[in-house]
């Protein structure tokens, strides 16, 4: 066999041969054409005649290297981390900031990417690409991890005591056929051609357009919903305001479903429990939101009680994963240019347990700074409960004469 054939059936085998097997055909093709084989083959493949050499060695001693391995054991090149015995403690300094490192080091407070990382890591002498750090950090238990909400703060000692509580009132007031809801602000949302959160099945190639920077319209204003949830009828009431957040929008929130939802489906309550969150616009300590109470219990003849959820745990409150999760939902990915179409979006919410939404909009003007004066909070037929009279209590309508 000439060089030129021995160059041409290496080319054909060269991606299928692994180091072991490729010094291997190179020692057997070299022993093959005897006296300068083992040159012949180096000019024509390119492999070193040392490396023919140890596989004509392997050839006549097949035990050097055992079956199923392409090199004998503890060969090739070290690893970095068996050459370099500081770099896996040096990596953990930088990434978990528990650990001894340098106090001011500046990747404490920046975005820790593994580019970064091998950079600051060269800087301190070591030999060692990006990749590597990503290895070495998979291996050691590390992984990209979004923050986790978890922390409510110190719980406070009546917690548990004021869910019972509040599961105790909903019963009764269900068993005796009274209605129920859960109240709340969904986020405020900017009206206009903004991002939002979420994708949506479109065109491939064609995601919608939206502006870069989220800066308010003042021609559009913002979005401001506010939610009623009957926990009975597993239905809901969005008010879509355009003003403020104060307590006058969420009770007139409160009136508008009861006008519309909430007397139709009642005929014959008497009282209405009502569930909602330790502070905002229905805040406990809010006089506003006690006065206008006391209005609605006048106009409708109702009894209302209000139980409030303990503070920092308003992601208990049922409205929440309810009825709110449920329309973010159905309008991910999809941007609220309109008013139209928020109520759109949202009136369109359903779910295969059968949640069934209305919502309007309401063009209201409730200013803030709004005082409710000494005299008029104690013209209020408030009742505090016996138990956190703070958190529970019935304001009784004044009858007319």
């Amino acid at each position: 066999m000439d060089l030129r054939g021995c160059r041409a059936k290496y080319r054909a085998l060269a991606s299928t041969l692994t180091e072991r097997s490729r010094r291997v055909w190179a020692a057997t093709e070299a022993r093959a054409l005897g006296r300068g084989g083992i040159a012949l083959v180096a000019r024509a493949t390119g492999i070193s005649t040392s490396t023919i050499a140890r596989g004509l060695n392997e050839l006549r001693s097949r035990a050097r290297v055992p079956p199923g391995r392409v090199r004998r054991p503890g060969g090739g090149r070290k690893r970095t981390v068996d050459k370099d015995p500081t770099l896996r403690r040096d990596l953990e300094g930088l990434v978990e900031p528990t650990t001894s490192g340098a106090p001011h080091s500046p990747l404490r407070w920046t975005a820790k990417s593994t580019r970064t990382l091998a950079r600051t890591l060269r800087s301190m002498g070591h030999r060692i690409s990006h990749q590597l750090v990503r290895e070495l950090l998979s291996a050691a238990g590390y992984s990209l991890q979004a923050n986790r909400k978890t922390r409510e703060g110190p719980p406070h000692p009546d917690r548990d005591a004021q869910f019972r509580h509040i599961t105790a009132q909903v019963r009764q007031f269900q068993a005796a056929g009274q209605p129920v809801i859960s109240v709340d602000t969904k986020k405020k949302e900017l009206v206009g051609d903004f991002k939002n959160a979420g994708r949506t099945w479109r065109p491939t190639g064609q995601p919608a357009t939206v502006r870069v920077h989220d800066f308010l319209i003042p021609a559009h204003g913002k979005a401001v919903p506010y939610g009623v949830y009957d926990l009975t009828r597993n239905a809901g009431w969005v008010s879509v305001g355009i003003d403020h957040d104060t307590a006058s929008f969420a009770v007139r929130t409160i009136g508008r479903w009861w006008q519309k939802m909430g007397r139709p489906r009642y005929r014959r309550a008497r009282s209405l429990l009502i569930t909602a969150d330790a502070g905002g616009s229905n805040g406990a300590r809010l006089r506003l939101w006690k006065w206008e109470l006391q209005q609605l219990a006048n106009r409708t003849g109702l009894t209302i009680t209000t139980s409030h959820f303990p503070p920092g745990t308003s992601k208990w409150n049922t409205i929440e994963h309810r009825l709110f999760s449920y329309i973010s939902r159905n309008w991910r990915g999809q941007p609220l240019v309109s008013l139209a179409v928020i109520v759109n979006l949202i009136g369109a919410t359903r779910t295969a347990t059968g949640l069934r939404v209305r919502c309007e909009v309401d063009r209201g003007t409730y200013p803030q700074g709004r005082t409710i004066s000494d005299d008029q909070l104690a013209s209020l037929r408030l009742t505090p409960h016996r138990f956190h009279g703070d958190w529970n209590y019935t304001i009784h309508p004044v009858r007319r004469r």
